[in-house]
Formats: structure tokens, sequence, C-alpha cells
């Protein structure tokens, strides 16, 4: 596979091409699973690891490769890849991660879009898709929603969930879709765009591997039956990968998440819920907190009905999640700080008393 088709483009050719990577063989990281990775080079696609050097000069799991990435390595015996470093990347599409505070998860880099995917029946929640838009904007990249199931519902439940989505003031595109009828995927399919590279998020039982196997012609991943008891479907994705479709598009398929935390871009959450960010800069107090002030445009606005409420709500808690990682990652990074002095002044000490 040529790197054209893995979405290489004329910034990217610049940068291979530089003295700085003239030495290596320069590829795409197509899939990753528990520190094990696939990269595909000019020559064909190559298991990978990471050199102690990357590993240990690592300060987050920013500084690992992730699935998207472009990657300088040196071929070992013709077999293996040893992955020298990371090209400068487009995009970085993170969360939280589970359980650690102050910590972000890579859920994949050099993204274009993110196809949020829900499903039209029991799975649709405004909430969860106003999380990913935000982790989506955060990254800098455009969102489109994906929804699933279409069969499963009917023209007034579809046109109610059209009626959410301008309640709470979200314009995105909107891919309704069948995964039995077919129905939507052409227009799908039309829209993406050869060289682009589209990272399907969404939780589980969505339907993500139906539809990346719909896209693809045949069934590329493997997909389990939804539970008729609880609605739930199994993990089917277990890693994240890279597939390029016939049409060019490349898609980044990855696992369910159930949590997805926001991290600290504020910048974001002013994309994702405009209008509240616009009202914000109406009211009397700079550092309004939005929560009991006189004067509180957003609160007059929810109050009065212009501001839909629920978004309200969902806009504050996910503030005081950000405003937490915040804390959590200066906190974090004054502990290491104060670490690394002490092991310096231990050193020194050492050396002193060793003359």
């Amino acid at each position: 596979m040529k790197l054209n088709d893995l979405g290489c483009n004329p910034k990217i050719e610049e940068i291979i091409k530089s003295e700085q990577y003239a030495n290596f063989e320069v590829g795409r990281v197509v899939r990753e699973h528990k520190e094990r990775y696939f990269v595909s080079l000019q020559d064909g696609d190559f298991e990978a690891e990471i050199t102690g050097n990357l590993r240990f000069s690592a300060k987050s799991n920013a500084d690992f490769p992730a699935v998207g990435d472009w990657v300088a390595c040196v071929l070992f015996d013709n077999q293996l890849a040893i992955i020298q470093s990371i090209l400068p990347r487009k995009s970085l599409l993170e969360r939280q991660a589970v359980g650690k505070h102050g910590e972000s998860q890579i859920i994949a880099a050099n993204v274009d879009e993110g196809l949020i995917v829900q499903s039209a029946d029991h799975n649709f929640n405004i909430n969860r898709l106003e999380r990913y838009m935000t982790i989506c904007y955060s990254a800098g990249i455009d969102v489109t929603l994906v929804l699933t199931k279409l069969d499963l519902i009917s023209k007034t439940d579809f046109d109610d969930i059209l009626h959410q989505l301008n309640e709470r003031g979200i314009s995105i595109s909107i891919f309704p879709i069948s995964n039995v009828s077919k129905q939507g995927y052409s227009d799908l399919m039309t829209y993406m765009r050869k060289g682009k590279s589209y990272c399907v998020i969404g939780s589980s039982s969505v339907g993500k591997s139906t539809l990346i196997n719909n896209l693809m012609g045949y069934e590329h991943l493997k997909t389990s039956a939804t539970s008729e008891s609880n609605l739930k479907g199994r993990h089917t994705t277990s890693h994240r990968e890279l597939i390029v479709l016939d049409n060019g598009g490349i898609l980044i398929d990855t696992p369910g998440m159930r949590e997805l935390g926001i991290t600290e871009n504020p910048e974001a959450l002013s994309m994702t819920f405009n209008a509240i960010s616009e009202l914000a800069q109406e009211c009397k107090f700079s550092d309004c907190s939005h929560t009991n002030e006189s004067g509180c445009a957003i609160l007059f606005a929810v109050e009065n009905g212009d501001i839909d409420s629920a978004s309200y709500d969902n806009y504050m808690k996910m503030q005081r999640e950000q405003e937490h990682f915040q804390r959590s990652v200066a906190d974090k990074r004054k502990h290491d700080k104060e670490f690394g002095k002490m092991i310096k002044s231990v050193m020194k000490e050492r050396k002193k008393n060793r003359f």
C-alpha cells in the first residue's frame, strides 16, 4: 500500500523528505493492542516495537505512538519495525484516562473528522453526544453524527430526535442509516473523501463494527448480538485499527467507550455550547460562575426558556469536570517537579560525599 493511500499529503511528504528523517522508513501506525503496534510502510505491514529511549523518555501517554500516527522506523531483519520517533501530529484525539486523575488516554492521532455513532433507539443520548463533540473539538477536528438502527424507530421518533437536537442548538451533519436495508450508506460513502481520516467513536452496542463492515463490503470486524434482556451488546472491538476503504476514505475504529472524561481545553466547551458561551459575555460579572449570581445572562436565559435547561446542566457538569482535570494536572506537575528536585538534591549530595 502506498503512503498516499494512508493519507500522506504534501505537508507530511515535506517532513519525510527533511534531513531529520532521511535515513528512516516512514509509515503510519495502523493497529495498536496492549502496547503492540503494526506499522504500514511503503514495502508492506510490519509488527513494530518502540525503542527503549522513546519508552523511557516519555513523560505522558501522549509521547507514545497511537493509531494514525506517522512514525520513523528502522527495519530489523526485514521483519520487525523499530519505531524511533513520532512525526509532528496534526491532531490528537484524547479523553481522561479512566481511574487516573490528571492523565489522558489517547484515542487516535492525525484525525480529520470524528464520526460519532449513536443508535436511534435506546442508545440515543444528547448529553453523551455533547461529550463526544467536546473531545473532538478539543482535538481541533470536525464532527458528524451517524445515527444507526434507523429501521428500529418510526418517522415520528426520528423527527423527535431532530427536534431534540434543534432544541439543544446542535447543528452538525447527520447521516441516518439502517444496517438492515443499507439506507443512508450511499450518502455516507459519498461524503467521505479520499485520504481523509475519520475516527469512529461511540459506546458499545451502537453498531460501529457493523457500520464498518458494511462500508467495507465484507465482514472485517467481529460483531456480537445484542442482549434482549438489557439491550446492550458485548464489546466487539478490543483494539484500535486503521482501515482504508475502497473509495479512499480512511477509518479508525476504536473500542466502545462507557466513560468519556473531558480534558483541559476550555475552547472546546465553547464550541459545543456556542449559545451558552456567547451569553456568558453578557453576564454582569466577568468571573460569573453561572450558578446563583444576580445579573447572570445564562441563568436568565434558562429561566426564560431561551436556553434548554438540560443543556445548561450538562454544560455545568462538564465545566466542573474540566476544572477538576486542570487542577489534577497542575497538582501532578507540581508533584513531579518537587520529586525531580528531590532526586537532584540526593544525587548532588551523594556526589559531594564521594569526594
